[in-house]
């Protein structure tokens, strides 16, 4: 997949037929059946960009969300930052977590591991230790960052020595998160796809305080990869997942609501659940970066319902 802007340029000024909200909310009774489902849902505030805090935690606990992983808050990614995790902010913004009977699945920085220069690579390395320290204060098992790509580098796959910078780049995070009951996650993303790349730096890395972020649409849109061998090399690794579905092909794909695309999200979870996979099955919907794709109320609330529910399976959904 192309970068996100090219992305945004490509998006279609209608991607579905307009879906009444009032029809994809999901009633008391489902929402209770959904906390109850088989696999504890999760979603990325990426999702939902405009939300406040109060809403983000109100919809969630009413759509049957078991967690929610955060990706900035109200358009500013700089989460250590944000007031309501201030140090007079914090346990209350804890208390309302517990009230709502969530968790953080996940805190996600915006960290890059390929960086070379040494002052540049330490400023990356440095945010990433503040959002480990947010994540140990809030009780949150991990810390997402990237592999990461320079804009100049045209090349397919990051060459060894790039490899080399990331692996180092993770071992050294883990010692610093693991003390604090954090784990340092990369995401499948940008150069970091494919799962030979991923299973060398996971490799080199040797650290049991580094896993993995399985984005499972980039590693079939992107790197062409069958979930099933994706799992079978990296699910040793997986320690927390991004799911979402889209339509099209290579480079030219659209996000579209969960079960109407051709990635394979119900493959994907049974995958996850055949190797005992313990984590959240969390909702990615790049609404911040994507902002023609369907709006979050409708968005969330429908992979609530079709994943909760149908594992992914739309059709079995009755949609």
């Amino acid at each position: 997949m192309s970068n996100r802007r090219e992305f945004v340029k490509r998006l279609s000024s209608a991607l579905l037929a307009p879906l009444a909200l009032s029809q994809l909310r999901v009633p008391a009774l489902l929402a209770a059946e959904t906390k109850g489902s088989r696999i504890p849902l999760a979603f990325s505030t990426l999702g939902c960009p405009k939300w406040e805090w109060g809403k983000i935690l109100s919809f969630a606990s009413e759509h049957g969300f078991a967690a929610i992983e955060l990706r900035g808050l109200q358009g500013n990614l700089d989460l250590p930052a944000n007031p309501v995790f201030a140090a007079d902010r914090i346990e209350q913004t804890k208390k309302e977590i517990r009230a709502s009977n969530l968790k953080i699945a996940c805190v996600s920085s915006s960290a890059q591991m390929y960086v070379e220069d040494a002052a540049k690579r330490e400023k990356e390395l440095s945010d990433a230790r503040r959002f480990i320290e947010l994540a140990q204060n809030l009780g949150a098992p991990y810390v997402r960052v990237f592999g990461g790509k320079a804009e100049a580098d045209k090349s397919p796959a990051p060459d060894d020595a790039t490899k080399a910078r990331v692996a180092a780049g993770l071992r050294e995070l883990g010692k610093y998160a693991g003390p604090r009951d954090v784990t340092v996650i990369i995401e499948s993303h940008d150069h970091f796809t494919a799962s030979a790349t991923l299973k060398d730096v996971l490799t080199r890395a040797g650290s049991d305080h580094v896993g993995l972020l399985w984005d499972a649409h980039h590693t079939f849109a992107t790197a062409n990869e069958d979930p099933e061998f994706t799992v079978k090399e990296l699910g040793q690794w997986i320690r927390h997942t991004h799911l979402k579905d889209s339509v099209g092909s290579g480079e030219d794909r659209k996000y579209v609501l969960t079960g109407r695309g051709n990635v394979p999200v119900e493959k994907q979870i049974k995958l996850l659940q055949a190797i005992g996979y313990k984590g959240f099955y969390c909702f990615e919907w790049e609404k911040m970066w994507h902002p023609d794709i369907e709006e979050p109320e409708i968005a969330i609330a429908d992979y609530a319902r079709v994943v909760g529910q149908c594992l992914g399976n739309a059709h079995e959904c009755g949609l």
